[in-house]
Parts: structure tokens; C-alpha cells; sequence
């Protein structure tokens, strides 16, 4: 893919899950994506279960290779939608446990707010990619799924994970496999305009 120039606009990239390194490869930061397909659900106490059973070499609920796990806790569904209102959740309280996820093959993580060293490493290393999803959209976030049910821990309630299944989600590139930041890059752009 070419080099983008600051500033220009963009046409949105459309991905259907399960994602794959060479996709992910294309992708840069401060890409606007539009995914499709099927998105976990899952917090701190999903994430510290799990950590628990790669530790205990049991199963996990789900095969992540290739898939997405989007940090967020939804409000119970109104009639006639799948899924209450789900914003994303700080990314760093699942730092701990995100490299064991993407050592086994996660591709993308969608929250808000900033990764740690550690994670962005274990990213670029087994070409998984960050997405942030826009605050205070939870609402309309929810529109945008089709269908959602519970796959394991029901017992977290809104922590359990959920299998999701979206269409033309949309979120934005914040960590790509190239180093880029967008975090950073928006703060270098910032002090460069003053």
C-alpha cells in the first residue's frame, strides 16, 4: 500500500472476521474500518477466567484464532435488538492478559484509550491490530449488531462473553503492525501545530 498523505481522506476498509495477518499488514493507522462478521465480547473478569485456563491448559470458550475481541460490557437489549447500548471499556485493564490471547492467534482488539508497551510488542509480533471504537456511540454501536448470544461465563452478567455478530462496525486503526500509534502520532501532530 502506498504512502498516505496527512490529512487526505480515506474511503473506510471493510473486513470480514476472522481477520488475517496479511489484511492486517495493509492496514495503518488512523483507518477508518468497517468490520463484518463475528466480534467477542469481553472485560477484566472474562479475560482474568481465561488467563486461568491457558494457565490450567483447559480449553478456551472460543478458538481466537483470527478473531476480534471488542472490551466492552453492553446494557441489557430493548425489544427488538439484539444488544443494549456497548461502548468500549479502557483496553489497558485487559493488558495483563492480552498477550496470552494473542499468542494464540487473536488478530484484533477493539476498546479505548492507550496499550502497553508489552501488548503493542505482542501485537506486532503475531500481527494482531488495535482498534479504538468512538466513545459515547454506545448506542449506535449496538445498531450495528445483528445478533448476539452468550458463549461462556453467563454467570458475569454483563462480562460474559458474547459471540456478536455485526455488520459494517465501524472503528478506527489506532495500533497497526507497523509501529504506528495513533495516540502518539496525534499528540506529535498537535505540538508540531502549535
Amino acid at each position: 500500500m502506498s504512502t498516505r498523505e496527512e490529512g487526505s481522506a480515506r474511503e473506510p476498509v471493510r473486513l470480514t472476521t476472522p481477520l488475517t495477518r496479511e489484511g492486517n499488514e495493509r492496514l495503518r493507522t488512523g483507518d477508518v474500518v468497517l468490520l463484518s462478521g463475528v466480534l467477542y465480547t469481553a472485560r477484566d473478569a472474562a479475560h482474568a477466567r481465561m488467563a486461568e485456563a491457558i494457565e490450567a491448559k483447559e480449553e478456551l470458550p472460543f478458538d481466537v484464532r483470527g478473531q476480534v475481541v471488542y472490551y466492552t460490557g453492553p446494557a441489557p437489549a430493548r425489544p427488538g435488538h439484539a444488544l443494549g447500548p456497548a461502548g468500549p471499556t479502557t483496553a489497558s485493564r485487559m493488558d495483563p492478559y492480552a498477550p496470552l490471547l494473542i499468542e494464540r492467534g487473536l488478530l484484533g482488539t477493539v476498546g479505548k484509550g492507550l496499550r502497553s508497551g508489552t501488548v503493542r510488542e505482542a501485537m506486532r509480533e503475531h500481527g494482531c491490530v488495535y482498534f479504538g471504537a468512538v466513545e459515547g456511540t454506545a448506542a449506535l454501536l449496538a445498531e450495528r449488531v445483528k445478533e448476539a448470544e452468550i458463549v461462556a461465563y453467563p454467570d458475569l452478567d454483563s462480562e460474559a462473553i458474547l459471540r456478536l455478530v455485526v455488520e459494517d462496525f465501524p472503528v478506527i486503526v489506532v495500533n497497526d503492525l507497523h509501529g504506528g500509534d495513533l495516540y502518539r502520532e496525534g499528540r506529535e501532530r498537535w505540538r508540531r501545530s502549535r
